[in-house]
């Protein structure tokens, strides 16, 4: 797989604990370790995100949900197949103790299996990154580098450029009896 010098460096960065805005498989998005609890509580400040509402998380691969204590049952992973990876995130319980700080009280994380294969190489260097949209809450998600800038600055830690994005956030679904039930359709702004 191929990597460009900025997305070694971004996942250098990242591992370290550090906080890259970059382009998912949706839209630009404001990325740190799922697995740190300080770089969790960081995002929560630049975005000035309500700190009850939880992050999405982006996985490698389905067994990435291991690392959260999540073991679907076969059911759950034949509808996980149906979307993943694609642009959908999918709210799954996580009671597992220690992830309180990314559950925020609900107990339920959403996860997404990018479809672009680099971003899932990098996830593979990585580990589960949180990536909420890049901007701060209530406002529009940034289309380009251009925008993320002017919203963090040099709060942020490193840029990769993707281009001018146009791409929605995307579709949120949870899984109840035994079929999707979507929770935030692709037209809405995260």
């Amino acid at each position: 797989m191929f990597m460009t010098e900025a997305e070694f460096k971004a996942a250098d960065l990242l591992k370290k604990g550090g906080v890259v805005v970059l382009p998912t498989d949706t839209i630009y998005g404001l990325t740190g370790s799922a697995l740190s609890p300080e770089t969790i509580e960081r995002l929560y400040r630049l975005k000035k995100r309500n700190p009850l509402k939880p992050f999405l998380i982006l996985i490698s691969d389905e067994t990435d949900l291991g690392r959260f204590g999540i073991k679907p049952r076969p059911a759950e992973k034949k509808l996980l197949a149906s979307v993943w990876p694609g642009p959908v995130s999918v709210i799954l319980s996580c009671g597992a103790g220690g992830f309180d700080y990314l559950h925020r009280g609900t107990r339920t994380v959403a996860f997404r299996l990018p479809e672009k294969a680099p971003l899932r190489g990098l996830l593979k260097m990585t580990g589960p990154l949180a990536a909420p949209s890049a901007n701060p809450e209530g406002l529009p998600p940034a289309r380009n580098v251009s925008e993320a800038r002017a919203y963090f600055g040099d709060q942020v830690d490193f840029y990769v450029d993707g281009g001018f994005l146009t791409g929605a956030p995307s579709k949120i679904v949870k899984i109840s009896g035994g079929k999707f039930v979507i929770i935030r359709p692709t037209d809405s702004s995260a």
